[in-house]
């Protein structure tokens, strides 16, 4: 990718109203911009780093049996009248009027949609167990949006649905999801706490939260020494036994056994092997994907700007070429063409810009690898890569420096 020719609108200066951290950083470094309140545009960079958050969740899900579907945000509000759910989120719903008088909303989850799918496809106990899920848009008409895409009125998540004979059944899916969550978040870059929790207006009887200690959360944990955490309440104390820290914390996923109240309410049956008719057991599963890309940024910058772990950066290697010499020119092309052959994501900064304003947008930016293309180097037949996480600068042979950055890449 050619800088020249790509849409990365970075902004030298905070904006205004911003206190978070990630919000600064995603509307500086071009991810982001702002609509309305609460209301964000995903511009080419951070749709990348989305896409990539995307790919290791259907990765993740893929590999324990879920298959992917998207079902329709726009929902008739009936569905939610049968389950009690028009009441219990009317404050963050988005209802209308359509043209036609029916009543509607904008969908702030989908265990109504899912369950009506399953009510109408799956007769048999054979057709059991089945997971769905999917990755869209959710709408919430929040009172008070905070910090940028962490709490927005439309944000990106990934949900998911097990249905189930049992309850042994609905045990087995929830484990395969609680080691699936953990394995997305450590690719994400993330070393998430898991915590009990209260399964609020979703309902069921079990729920885990998955955390991370962040400046920008709206929960509280006590951590012990040894990594444990438990959900705080206000003003409560610690656990007994042992040394404890009351931190602040963001949620990044939350995952329901929710039992039978979707499929009782919305005649969710299946036909057992001993011909009697039963409610599906069902569990559900979520991950705020625009949230988790907000998380990455709040735990991986500096006073320059962005550190993307490796696995979700837009980029894998930006190239700087320092000056518009033919040599140096003509060996950014070189390295560019090669490194995409290889299969790496490159970035080569061909602007004509000076020196600062590339290394200023390239940090800000914060792909991992950075490669110097500068006169002084050159004399010597050298180019020099720069670590962005470490900032260690090691200079290399100009012929060996493909090969070089593949090593660190992959």
């Amino acid at each position: 990718m050619h800088l020249s020719e790509y849409f990365i609108p970075t902004l030298k200066e905070t904006p205004i109203g911003t206190e978070a951290v990630s919000h600064q950083l995603s509307l500086r470094a071009g991810l982001v911009h702002m609509l309305t309140s609460g209301v964000y545009s995903y511009l080419p960079l951070g749709l990348r780093v989305l896409k990539k958050i995307e790919g290791i969740i259907r990765e993740e899900m893929d590999a324990i049996g879920c298959h992917e579907l998207l079902l329709p945000a726009l929902q008739p509000l009936d569905i939610w009248k049968k389950t009690g759910r028009d009441q219990a989120l009317k404050e963050v719903m988005i209802a209308f009027d359509d043209k036609k008088g029916r009543r509607m909303c904008l969908g702030p989850t989908h265990e109504e949609v899912i369950t009506v799918i399953a009510r109408d496809f799956i007769q048999s106990y054979r057709q059991l167990p089945v997971t769905l899920y999917q990755i869209q848009s959710k709408f919430r008409d929040e009172i008070r949006t905070r910090f940028g895409i962490v709490r927005a009125c439309e944000f990106i998540m990934k949900d998911a649905y097990s249905f189930d004979r049992d309850q042994a059944g609905l045990k087995k899916n929830y484990d395969l999801q609680l080691g699936a969550y953990r394995k997305i978040f450590k690719r994400c870059g993330l070393e998430v706490m898991v915590v009990t929790a209260d399964s609020g207006a979703m309902g069921g009887s079990v729920s885990h939260e998955f955390l991370v200690p962040a400046p920008v959360g709206e929960d509280a944990v006590w951590m012990s020494a040894d990594g444990k955490a438990v959900k705080a309440q206000a003003n409560d104390q610690p656990p007994a036994g042992g040394s404890w820290e009351k931190k602040v914390a963001m949620e990044l996923g939350h995952i329901f056994q929710l039992g039978t109240k979707y499929s009782e309410a919305l005649g969710a049956v299946y036909l057992d092997d001993d011909g009697k008719q039963k409610p599906m057991v069902m569990g559900c599963y979520g991950i705020g994907v625009s949230r988790l890309l907000a998380a990455i940024i709040e735990l991986n910058h500096d006073a320059q700007g962005i550190l993307w772990p490796q696995g979700v950066a837009p980029f894998d290697v930006a190239i700087l070429s320092l000056q518009a010499d033919t040599e140096a020119l003509s060996l950014a092309k070189a390295y560019h063409d090669d490194l995409q052959k290889q299969g790496l994501q490159v970035l080569w900064d061909n602007r004509d810009e000076s020196a600062g304003r590339k290394f200023n947008d390239a940090d800000l930016v914060g792909v991992p690898y950075q490669v110097l293309i500068g006169k002084k180097g050159l004399s010597r037949g050298e180019v020099e890569i720069k670590d962005r996480r470490t900032k260690t600068v090691t200079a290399v042979n100009k012929n060996t420096l493909p090969s070089e950055i593949f090593k660190r890449c992959r």
